[in-house]
């Protein structure tokens, strides 16, 4: 029920995504101007979900999440009731602080649930749920406006996060032995280490690479579908599909050979996708093909990341992880900016062109990491060779 809720939660997210034309011509706004709705879901969950987690830290885990589940419900209703795009926004500002609490939470409350070796079976199974999402919730939105309109995605929205309230009721114990957050001084020390630091800068501009061509998928791609959300939601799917194949199969590589030349050779894959993908928007059989190629190398790139960062300092690994997170965040909403600048300047057809630039910064940014963690101490170094339980965790994390 835990991972059900993810996946409410990351079908909201994902589903505007698909969303975006019909909300332009319903609200009366352009397209990049639409896409903001991202931006501000995603900044507000970047910013709201480590103060949001540090004040609620010592409430009982099963009464946060239902708050957190009840505000999310509140802001998708408003949001499927907005009158116009500000009151949209506001609505939306709302679903993602209760987003942004949530998941965090519902990871911790799944490891206290089970036993010690079980704990990161138990969070991989929750976070999956944000997978599922983009493979199964988004496109099931979408195909669900394209044929009601946008605000009955939303209501359908609301209703998956009602469903998550209902068997979080009937499933989590009242009490949970969860421990309680870091409080939020705690969670911001590693960024102190200039190592860390990199490593997350790697992340942000990795992340908005990605995220530029799926936030304005319904335009970048508009000439192969002809406007069809079926088609549309078709290649949503794919990205989800894939993209969760591709994090395992990073996971493992990253085991075998390290993180760096996993994520190494993902980011030029990516970089070559994106530039390759406005040669193939006019076709559907085409985009499909460039779709695939670009989800796999798209999600390739999480779980190494995050095994980097806990081999630079295992003793940190829960504060790391949140913090890759929160700047995963950041990535998604700088990705709604620069789109909707990219969209403006060069058009939706040459978007990827930016991306495919920033998917190079990124790969410069991720050797830089690697030079510095080289430099420093000797936590760092496990980056090819940890091995072990704590490893295991890591990347299952």
């Amino acid at each position: 029920m835990l991972a059900f809720g993810t996946f409410a939660i990351g079908t909201c997210e994902f589903v505007l995504a698909g969303l975006l034309p019909q909300l332009a011509e319903s609200l009366d706004v352009t397209i990049p101007t639409a896409g903001q709705v991202v931006t501000v879901f995603a900044l507000t969950c970047a910013v709201l979900a480590p103060v949001l987690a540090t004040s609620t830290a010592g409430r009982p885990r099963r009464q946060v999440l239902l708050i957190a589940a009840a505000v999310y419900f509140a802001g998708n209703v408003g949001t499927a009731l907005s009158p116009s795009f500000p009151v949209l926004l506001v609505t939306q500002m709302v679903a993602a602080a209760g987003a942004g609490l949530f998941v965090p939470i519902a990871s911790v409350t799944a490891s206290a649930l089970v036993q010690p070796e079980r704990r990161g079976r138990a969070i991989a199974i929750v976070t999956t749920g944000l997978t599922a999402a983009t493979a199964l919730g988004a496109p099931i939105g979408t195909v669900l406006g394209g044929l009601l309109g946008w605000r009955a995605a939303m209501f359908f929205v609301a209703a998956l996060a009602l469903i998550a309230m209902l068997g979080i009721v009937s499933v989590v114990p009242k009490k949970v032995d969860a421990p309680a957050p870091e409080r939020l001084r705690e969670r911001i020390a590693p960024l102190a280490d200039r190592r860390v630091v990199t490593v997350l800068a790697t992340t942000l501009v990795a992340f908005t690479a990605v995220y530029i061509p799926y936030t304005y998928i319904s335009v970048v791609f508009a000439p192969a579908t002809g406007g069809s959300s079926v088609r549309l939601a078709v290649l949503m799917s794919i990205v989800g599909v894939v993209g969760t194949l591709a994090n395992y199969v990073a996971g493992s590589l990253a085991d075998r050979i390290g993180s760096r030349p996993v994520v190494a050779g993902a980011l030029v894959w990516l970089a070559a996708s994106l530039f390759i993908i406005p040669l193939a928007t006019s076709l559907y059989p085409a985009a499909l093909v460039m779709v695939f190629l670009y989800g796999f190398a798209a999600f390739a790139i999480t779980t190494p990341q995050q095994h980097r960062l806990i081999t630079l300092k295992p003793e940190s690994a829960s504060v790391l992880i949140s913090l890759n997170a929160a700047i995963l965040y950041l990535g998604i909403t700088m990705s709604g900016v620069l789109g909707a600048a990219g969209i403006s300047l060069v058009g939706a057809g040459m978007l990827t062109l930016l991306a495919g630039g920033l998917a190079l910064l990124a790969l410069l940014l991720s050797e830089l990491a690697h030079r510095l963690s080289a430099r420093g101490s000797t936590t760092a170094e496990p980056e090819k060779g940890e091995s072990g339980k704590e490893s295991a965790a890591g990347l299952s994390t």
